[in-house]
């Protein structure tokens, strides 16, 4: 909450490398929007509450949290299987297995599986930035 992408980290980003924030932030929105409407079988479905919840575990994984978001929200929405799935593969991308990508989401198309790896990817790099940023600035001043 004390180092924020919106309020801190683009900004400082153009400052030092101008146009790099909004093509950063842009790559950052495409990913967190992009949705199909559907989960699994169901058609029509808001799935922001998803994304959101898991773009905010993967910040609570690296010790980001954010005092207007409702944690709860991602153990409802973030089945166990899918949470270690998530901390894997942003903690640590060398012991994720295929067995481990199948076993989340049994009933869901592989292209919501792909933006569930979108998301925490890019989830995760806009975390690292953060922190190298927030160290910049910290040398800054």
């Amino acid at each position: 909450q004390d180092y924020t992408w919106e309020d801190h980290g683009y900004s400082l980003i153009n400052r030092l490398y101008p146009d790099v924030g909004q093509l950063l932030d842009e790559k950052f929105q495409v990913v967190y929007n992009l949705t199909y409407n559907t989960m699994a079988m169901h058609c029509g479905v808001d799935t922001s509450m998803l994304r959101r919840a898991i773009w905010n575990y993967v910040h609570c994984i690296f010790g980001i949290r954010y005092d207007d978001y409702d944690y709860g929200e991602v153990n409802q929405l973030l089945e166990r299987s899918l949470k270690i799935y998530i901390k894997t593969v942003a903690c640590y991308p060398e012991k994720t297995a295929k067995r481990m990508y199948t076993r989340f989401w049994r009933h869901f198309k592989h292209s919501e599986k792909v933006h569930v790896n979108l998301l925490l990817l890019e989830a995760r790099m806009q975390a690292a930035l953060l922190y190298a940023l927030r160290a910049v600035t910290r040398y800054m001043t």
